[in-house]
C-alpha cells in the first residue's frame, strides 16, 4: 500500500485569448489580482487552428499564456476555473465590444510531468474534480519533450507553445528546489 501524501506544488497558468489587446490587458490585471504576479508570459499567438470561438468572440483571436509566480497546490484548480469564469462575465458585462464573449480565460497548471487544463465540459478523457469542474491532461512531458494525446487541442501541439511550457517547467523545477 502506498503512503498518502500531499501533492507536489504546481505552476498555475492561464491561457487568455481575445481579439482585443485591451481585453487581454484587463484580464492580465484581474488575473494578477486573483493569483499573484506573473512570472512568465508568452508572446500573443494568433489562433489559427480553429474557428470554434469565432461566433461568440469574433475572428482573429490571439492567445497568450501567463504563468504565476507563487507555485500552489493542484487541488485549487476548480476554484481557479470558477474565478476565471466570473472574471469573463465581469468583462463581458462592461459591454465594450459587440461580441458576447470578448475574453476567454482558461486556467490550468504545469507540473513536472504534465499540462492540465480545467473545463466545465465532461468527456471520456476528463476527470471530475468538484463543483462542476473537470480536469484534462492536455500534454504530458516524456523523453524531454511535450507530447500530445489524441484529444490535445491542435494549437497546443504547436512548437511555440511547447517552448513556452519548457520555460514554465524549468521555472517550476527551480521553485521546487528551493
Amino acid at each position: 500500500m502506498g503512503d498518502i501524501s500531499e501533492p507536489r506544488l504546481v505552476l498555475p497558468i492561464v491561457a487568455a485569448f481575445s481579439r482585443y489587446p485591451e481585453a487581454l490587458a484587463w484580464g492580465r490585471t484581474e488575473a494578477e489580482a486573483m493569483w499573484g504576479p506573473i512570472a512568465l508570459q508568452s508572446d500573443p499567438f494568433l489562433l489559427t487552428e480553429t474557428t470554434y470561438y469565432d461566433e461568440e468572440m469574433g475572428p482573429g483571436q490571439r492567445k497568450q499564456f501567463w504563468a504565476f509566480a507563487p507555485i500552489r497546490s493542484p487541488e485549487e484548480l476548480p476554484a481557479w476555473k470558477h474565478q476565471s469564469n466570473a472574471c469573463e462575465v465581469r468583462y463581458a458585462d462592461l459591454k465594450q465590444w459587440p461580441e458576447p464573449r470578448p475574453l476567454n480565460l482558461d486556467p490550468g497548471y504545469i507540473s513536472e510531468a504534465k499540462l492540465v487544463l480545467a473545463t466545465t465540459k465532461d468527456r471520456d478523457h476528463r476527470i471530475y474534480l468538484r463543483d462542476g469542474i473537470y480536469a484534462e491532461v492536455t500534454l504530458h512531458y516524456r523523453r524531454k519533450a511535450w507530447t500530445s494525446w489524441p484529444w490535445t487541442y491542435p494549437d497546443y501541439q504547436r512548437a511555440e507553445y511547447h517552448a513556452f511550457f519548457d520555460r514554465c517547467r524549468l521555472y517550476l523545477r527551480e521553485q521546487l528546489a528551493r
